[in-house]
């Protein structure tokens, strides 16, 4: 009775988990519950551990925590080369910038952090204090971003799909389809070809607007892309409109809807792109799933921070708020 009892809060929380991913799978909010489930699940096996050796079950415990300050440093290199790599092969911008600031970021992180222990200087532990606040429930939710998404993504949809939706990303030179664009409309054909060789009879959408430097509508350089590979030119519908990724929901929405009332979709972004997609397009009450294709690995660090950074803030008065109190908190202990 003991032993199961060291599990018990696993188990809650697994099951607070199983019944979140059964009401709608797009909660991102599962990730944490998730999150705490493994957490519990490893104090609970270290409980079972200390029956047989105490000295196990401890090093069990504090081993994540005595490897995450190298882990750290050594995501931190990672992540300053990634963004040399970014700017050497996507050009400057701000977006490519992302995963060169967070190595930085956690370096000077590092080092203030080191000085302020040391000289214990008074105005630097009142700024060290309510950062070190901060980035932990940032790094926090950042964990159960990417444990949730890694698990969402590998959840398959169930059912027939009347339809796959295969969200816009940008044109080169005006009307070519790049190589990001390219791997969701091979993911998004292939999820077709699926669904027919059930016997079933989907639509290909393609959505995407016409920015301010197309020759074209994306969606019209997409559809002609699938037809070049082989899809049917009848099984394919165009979203010619949308400019955002709420945008392509929202009008695909309303096209699959005026075709079948009571469809069923998934939708295809790339890989780094699944949970916010998710997200959107639970808040658009869009009946789908969403499903990813591969993108290059050097992409991918910063594309992720990118996504992550968006649904932080799509929470923003909850998460600034928490962050107010643990920067109040902070300065609080420091003074």
């Amino acid at each position: 009775m003991v032993h199961l009892l060291l599990f018990t809060p696993a188990g809650f929380f697994f099951l607070i988990f199983a019944c979140g991913v059964a009401y709608d799978r797009r909660l991102i909010r599962n990730g944490v519950y998730l999150f705490f489930a493994l957490l519990f699940l490893l104090v609970g096996v270290a409980g079972e551990v200390m029956q047989a050796s105490p000295l196990a079950a401890a090093y069990l415990l504090a081993g994540p925590f005595l490897l995450l300050p190298p882990m750290m440093l050594v995501l931190a290199v990672f992540l300053i080369v990634n963004g040399v790599t970014m700017l050497r092969r996507e050009g400057r911008s701000l977006a490519n910038l992302l995963s060169l600031a967070a190595g930085v970021g956690i370096i000077l992180f590092f080092a203030l952090g080191l000085l302020a222990l040391n000289t214990r200087w008074k105005p630097l532990e009142l700024v060290v204090a309510p950062v070190t606040g901060v980035l932990s429930y940032v790094s926090f939710l950042f964990v159960c971003f990417l444990l949730y998404s890694f698990v969402y993504g590998r959840i398959g949809h169930r059912g027939a799909v009347d339809f796959v939706v295969v969200l816009g990303s940008g044109l080169v030179g005006g009307s070519r389809v790049p190589p990001l664009l390219a791997s969701r409309l091979e993911r998004g054909r292939a999820a077709f070809d699926a669904e027919r060789a059930k016997g079933r009879e989907p639509m290909l959408l393609t959505s995407g607007g016409q920015g301010p430097d197309e020759a074209l509508p994306e969606a019209r350089a997409m559809a002609d892309h699938l037809i070049a590979a082989g899809v049917p030119a009848d099984r394919i519908l165009i979203e010619d409109q949308s400019r955002t990724t709420q945008e392509n929901l929202r009008f695909s929405k309303a096209l699959m809807q005026d075709r079948k009332a009571d469809y069923r979709a998934v939708v295809v972004t790339n890989n780094f792109h699944v949970m916010r997609a998710a997200q959107i397009a639970r808040r658009e009450k869009v009946r789908a799933q969403v499903i990813g294709s591969p993108t290059a690995r050097y992409f991918w660090p910063s594309a992720t921070i990118r996504e992550f950074a968006a649904v932080f803030l799509s929470h923003r008065v909850l998460n600034l708020g928490i962050s107010a109190v643990l920067i109040a908190l902070g300065v609080a202990l420091a003074l």
